[in-house]
């Protein structure tokens, strides 16, 4: 106990000494006792203190786990629920994006169908305005030349209306007739004087307005029913265009607010999943935790007993009655004692201040500003004040890089953050738009390939009706010229057959005259009876003549139906023909517009890719600055900053121990103190 309390009162003169500078003051122990008294009264304070900690952790230990089994419970059973409705609001939200796109999509390509529709239309009725009034000219002409014609005064009529002569000519060389008719009509609107033809003439231009009032009344009829079918189209598409302008705005608020709940769950989850984390931690733990708690506060209580009983003690010790008579008595307190009187010198704060310098260097490298303060502390010609100085100006430095090292690896670390997350998500961005380049591509092909197709078609198809119409009339002209001659050649053995009869069959030929043949030849009935095998072989002439006859009438009748057969086919093919190319270019219409679109869309694929891929090189470079910029700070910040810190302790300690403290002992002492019971 003597030698505690020695050593209690070394140490307190010491630490006195060693904080003013100067010798111990008059009666030392009433100040060691009232250092004790503080220091009961600190670990009372103290102990309070840990003891309210640890009254509210007890509370916490006594209703933690129910609260904390109960938090974990209604989490396993929310997180599924969150999940489930996360994975709906997914599917929900991509379906009608992907229903917005191709709503989107539908309007675009309705709104280009109209105005393709559009332009075609307004080409058609010009094509057919064109062409009515062509024919109403050429019709006009005709209606103008046939009643002079009829009236006799053609040659005077196409002499004083050279406008109606010029047309007519036009039409003799562009319309579609036969070349006998044609040599004909161009002869007589060079000399309308002849009139031998005007019958054959008359028949010509008739047939030729009758064609052309046809036409006209079938363009007519053509012109309506397009009219009637571009109303329809611009009536369903217009109406369509309705319904998808709805649908996209509905589309587009539910995405929306999809978006926004989907965030939302997102959110939940994770603080749920990160709490139920926390929760299960705490659960496991809070009995082993507890009981540690428990176990602690029990070691700190028998410590801090034994800590105020020593203190007790100590001061009674120190205050007794017989104590102060002994102290009395020595040199202790009236004396200078050399033991009293520790003197602390320059030169040993000096020593102790560079002895805590050359600590650093074990633990740190080198730096220079360090050895230039202790090459000043060693030399010991500049005085304190201006060491002290340097001091607090390399604190100051140190801790304004250590400033700026916190500062630059915290912008590291969200520099590096940021643009690695942009990164990834220009990588998904490129990678998406190289799929949607790839689509548009493939689409792009087969639609070219598809219009190639029915262009090619409808090429073929053209050249089918040309041929088709070619046959046609020469089929028709070979019906007709085959009926002439076959007509012709009834005419011919009619006539040959009379003759025969005239001879053979007086009365076949005609009664009156066989009768006034037979009473002038009567008396040559001997010449007569002697050529009855003439008559005999001219007879099964005549019936040979007939059964021609009858075979030129059967062939006549063969023709005119195969005749009928061949324009009913023609006719029937020429529609079907017309219906045909009209769906393959209404085809082509829409597949031309699908595949506009499709290059649009190829086009800002590639556009948005070539912008993407800049975005990404320029990103990837910015990140490789950083690396640059940053990855020496961020590999060595620890070492730099252990470094620093020893440092600034170092120095810290210097200048402490040249402003008087001595750290080593005060913590020599209070470990001393603290330490015995």
């Amino acid at each position: 106990m003597r030698s505690f309390i020695g050593a209690l009162l070394l140490g307190s003169m010491a630490m006195q000494a060693r904080a003013t500078g100067l010798n111990m003051m008059a009666n030392p122990v009433r100040k060691v006792v009232s250092m004790m008294q503080k220091m009961t009264k600190q670990v009372q304070a103290e102990g309070k203190v840990k003891e309210e900690m640890f009254e509210k952790f007890m509370c916490y230990c006594d209703g933690g786990e129910k609260k904390l089994g109960a938090a974990v419970s209604a989490a396993d059973e929310k997180i599924p629920q969150l999940e489930a409705t996360i994975k709906e609001s997914k599917g929900g939200k991509a379906q009608l994006e992907a229903d917005l796109k191709t709503a989107t999509a539908d309007r675009q390509e309705a709104t280009k169908t109209l105005a393709k529709a559009k332009a075609i239309r307004e080409k058609e009725a010009s094509d057919s305005a064109a062409e009515a009034t062509e024919s109403k000219t050429n019709i006009a002409a005709l209606g103008k030349a046939i009643p002079a014609i009829e009236a006799g005064s053609g040659a005077a009529f196409l002499q004083t209306n050279t406008g109606v002569t010029e047309k007519l000519r036009q039409l003799s060389v562009s319309m579609d007739m036969e070349a006998v008719d044609r040599d004909l009509l161009a002869s007589f609107l060079a000399d309308g004087s002849k009139t031998g033809g005007a019958g054959e003439i008359l028949g010509i231009l008739k047939t030729m307005k009758e064609e052309m009032e046809k036409d006209l009344a079938d363009l007519s009829s053509q012109e309506q029913a397009q009219a009637a079918d571009y109303e329809s189209l611009v009536a369903a598409k217009n109406k369509e265009k309705t319904a998808l302008t709805k649908s996209i705005e509905t589309k587009t608020v539910r995405v929306g607010e999809l978006a926004v709940k989907l965030a939302e769950t997102a959110n939940d989850l994770e603080d749920t999943s990160e709490a139920v984390v926390e929760d299960k931690k705490m659960l496991a733990g809070l009995d082993e935790t507890c009981a540690v708690k428990k176990k602690e506060w029990d070691e700190y209580k028998e410590i801090m007993s034994a800590e105020l009983v020593a203190l007790a003690d100590t001061i009674k010790m120190l205050n007794d009655d017989d104590s102060l008579d002994l102290f009395k008595k020595t040199s202790f307190i009236s004396s200078a004692s050399s033991f009293m009187q520790v003197q602390v010198t320059a030169k040993s704060m000096q020593r102790e201040a560079l002895k805590m310098l050359k600590s650093t260097k074990r633990h740190s490298k080198k730096d220079p500003r360090l050895d230039f303060l202790e090459m000043a502390l060693h030399g010991g010609h500049m005085g304190f004040d201006k060491i002290l100085k340097m001091v607090d100006d390399l604190m100051a430095v140190l801790k304004k890089e250590q400033g700026g090292d916190n500062d630059k690896k915290a912008y590291c670390e969200a520099e590096f953050d940021k643009y690695e997350d942009m990164q990834k998500g220009l990588e998904l961005d490129v990678s998406d738009t190289g799929k949607t380049i790839g689509d548009a591509k493939e689409t792009v092909a087969t639609l070219t390939k598809e219009i190639a197709d029915l262009t090619q078609g409808i090429k073929d198809l053209d050249a089918s009706v040309k041929e088709a119409t070619v046959t046609r009339k020469q089929e028709n002209a070979d019906y007709v010229k085959t009926l002439a001659e076959n007509s012709a050649a009834k005419d011919l053995l009619g006539m040959a057959k009379k003759r025969l009869q005239k001879f053979y069959q007086p009365k076949a030929a005609a009664a009156s005259f066989v009768q006034v043949e037979a009473q002038r030849h009567h008396h040559k009935q001997s010449l007569d009876l002697s050529n009855t095998g003439k008559k005999e072989e001219a007879n099964g002439v005549i019936a040979m003549i007939d059964m021609l006859v009858a075979d030129l009438a059967k062939d006549n009748q063969v023709l005119e139906l195969e005749e009928k057969d061949g324009q009913k086919q023609y006719e029937s093919f020429m529609a079907d023909a017309k219906t045909k190319r009209s769906l393959d270019a209404k085809t082509i219409t829409d597949k031309e517009g699908s595949k506009a679109a499709a290059e649009a869309s190829l086009e800002e694929g590639v556009l948005a890719q070539k912008d993407k891929n800049t975005e990404l090189k320029e990103t990837k470079q910015f990140i490789m600055g950083l690396h640059q910029e940053c990855d020496w700070l961020l590999k060595f910040y620890s070492t730099r900053k252990e470094a620093r810190t020893d440092e600034l302790e170092s120095l810290d300690k210097a200048k402490s121990v040249l402003n008087g403290a001595d750290y080593s002992f005060l913590q020599t002492a209070s470990v001393s103190l603290r330490g015995s019971k």
